[in-house]
């Protein structure tokens, strides 16, 4: 049977070694062949794991492929003396899906860091927004991941000692975003699918973590203003150093969490809860008159969410 993995083992150079937190560790990073994805993977390399690099290779919307992108990371990360192997596969497939995780213990052996990145974008006003603009991301982003995470879940479960998992939501998904409604839909779905795993994973001791970044890509390019430096500002490499960490050992008691990284700042966000109205639970319940003026005392002090983002859409 022919599979995706087309196998490029780089092997260090001569009198060159990689050593860092992973070293002789193995991972795995969808949507790899560009922007935050490349950056993980060769920050990865960097720390001494060896690196599936998967990229589909499409457009930004998620037509096309080509193997070029995948391709080309790999040659990056063999540049650095490090070692890697380049898989073309669909997240949203099943059975490419399984392959890329074959892919990563065909050649070493096992997988112990799965970052489960890839995606696309079809923004359009909700008004506008179509069913195959809808079902697409949904696919892509949610299905993706829950096919990819779970394939490499059974390998580590199989392989028993552990591993680290990180899926990446958005401020979208957590937040809200104008334009955004079926990646939001998507990310979202994605950020409450890991707060239930990771309460399984504990058992087998397979971490479970969440990423929403903040960083200049193809795929953000037209989202941040113009003329600010965002591209510099707001690099993916700079959301790299905490997601490659979370695959390191030392973070073996971190997991379950929620990590915003916009530039230099890494935020844990979690949930917080604001009463507005309470009373015994022995008396009866409110009426509909006063929750109204409860609502109306509290309104003014609840948290302000997010202004919408100056974007047009058709």
């Amino acid at each position: 049977m022919l599979y995706s993995c087309i196998f490029f083992i780089f092997f260090k150079k001569s009198g060159e070694i990689l050593m860092g937190m992973l070293d002789g560790k193995v991972a795995l990073v969808t949507g790899a062949g560009g922007g935050l994805g490349e950056t993980h993977a060769l920050l990865l390399a960097k720390e001494g794991a060896s690196v599936v690099v998967n990229d589909l290779g499409g457009a930004r919307d998620g037509t096309g492929g080509s193997a070029s992108m995948a391709d080309l990371v790999v040659e990056k990360i063999k540049a650095m003396g490090g070692q890697a192997v380049a898989d073309y596969g669909n997240v949203a497939n099943e059975e490419d899906a399984n392959n890329m995780v074959k892919c990563a213990v065909d050649n070493f052996g096992k997988l112990d860091f799965l970052i489960a990145n890839a995606g696309i974008l079809r923004d359009k006003s909700f008004k506008n927004m179509d069913n195959a603009m809808w079902d697409v991301v949904i696919d892509v982003h949610l299905r993706g991941t829950y096919l990819t995470v779970k394939a490499a879940y059974h390998q580590m479960m199989e392989q028993g000692h552990g591993g680290s998992i990180v899926v990446t939501s958005s401020t979208s998904g957590l937040l809200g975003n104008f334009g955004q409604t079926n990646y939001g839909a998507a990310k979202a779905g994605i950020a409450g699918f890991a707060r239930c795993l990771f309460q399984e994973g504990l058992k087998y001791n397979i971490r479970v973590n969440t990423l929403a970044p903040a960083a200049w890509s193809r795929l953000t390019s037209d989202i941040f203003p113009e003329g600010q430096n965002m591209e510099e500002l707001l690099s993916p490499d700079k959301v790299s150093p905490l997601v490659v960490w979370l695959g390191s050992d030392d973070a073996k008691e971190v997991t379950g969490r929620q990590f915003m990284v916009a530039g230099n700042s890494v935020q844990l966000i979690s949930w917080q809860a604001h009463d507005v109205a309470v009373k015994d639970n022995t008396d009866g319940p409110w009426t509909v008159a006063e929750i109204g003026e409860k609502v109306a005392e509290n309104f003014e002090k609840w948290p302000r969410g997010i202004q919408p983002t100056k974007r047009a859409f058709e």
